[in-house]
């Protein structure tokens, strides 16, 4: 069964933290990358963080240094740690497993068909 469970999101002020967790199905943590998309009003999803079943991690430069994707393959749960966060971070964030883990951006399709609910974040003073 295909689960993908996105959590964590809220409303923060510009500068704070917020983390993300994303429960899947041991079916899809098995696929080597899993990754964290982001869909901002009126435009397209985005993909800004991935990481390797072996831990090598790749992040769009709009969030590089701010942040980090990580994963617990004994529990099937992927997180993504937010800090300094920035108004033009407020997007629903997506967890899935992009087709290739050197995709970043626009336009990277993920290997299963299926989107969870998301979570909303929203980035505002």
């Amino acid at each position: 069964q295909v689960q993908l469970v996105e959590s964590g999101g809220g409303p923060v002020q510009p500068g704070g933290s917020l983390r993300l967790s994303c429960a899947a199905s041991g079916t899809i943590f098995s696929i080597n990358a899993m990754g964290w998309y982001r869909q901002a009003p009126g435009k397209q999803r985005e993909l800004v963080a991935v990481i390797r079943r072996d831990g090598i991690t790749n992040y769009r430069d709009s969030v590089k240094g701010r942040f980090t994707i990580s994963r617990d393959n004994a529990k099937n749960t992927l997180y993504l740690q937010m800090n300094s966060l920035k108004p033009e971070d407020t997007a629903v964030y997506y967890c899935n497993t992009p087709m290739y883990s050197s995709c970043l951006g626009y336009g990277c399709q993920p290997i299963i068909d299926y989107w969870g609910q998301g979570t909303q974040v929203t980035v505002s003073s």
